[in-house]
């Protein structure tokens, strides 16, 4: 019985040194993941601040394109809308000069058709209680 003891003894002994090596091993290797992936997460952040700020810049880059290009369009449609008002001026002036030029014939010829033929008298027949009344005593002329 002693000697299961001692091989019982050996045994425990064994796996308690076995344990504390699995122990420090375990701790050996979880240290040098949580270094590895602190290194990994620092360089995945820089690399993502890297290619955030070229996207940063690239948009920025964009979007001063798209606003000279809208500037630059909107300075086109000014000019464009002016020149329509300008248009639409000139063409306004020249539609009341024909209002005015198309008036002044239809006096014209108004006038003239009135000068043309004289105003015709028109007969109105007399009254027909007008008719009816005696006719006036004749009075000589030497009554006077």
């Amino acid at each position: 019985m002693a000697a299961l003891d001692r091989d019982l003894a050996t045994v425990n002994a064994n796996l308690r040194t076995d344990l504390a090596t699995m122990d420090a091993n375990l701790r050996r290797d979880l240290a040098v993941l949580g270094d590895n992936l602190r290194k990994d997460m620092s360089a995945i952040e820089a690399n993502l601040r890297k290619d955030m700020s070229a996207i940063e810049a690239n948009l920025r880059k964009d979007m001063s394109a798209i606003e000279a290009n809208l500037k630059r369009d909107i300075k086109e449609l000014d000019v464009k809308i002016e020149g329509n008002k300008v248009e639409l001026k000139r063409d306004l002036k020249e539609l009341e000069l024909r209002m005015v030029i198309k008036m002044g014939a239809m006096f014209l010829a108004a006038f003239g058709l009135l000068r043309l033929w004289p105003i015709p008298v028109q007969y109105v027949p007399p009254a027909v209680q007008e008719l009816r009344l005696p006719a006036p005593p004749a009075v000589s002329p030497s009554a006077h």
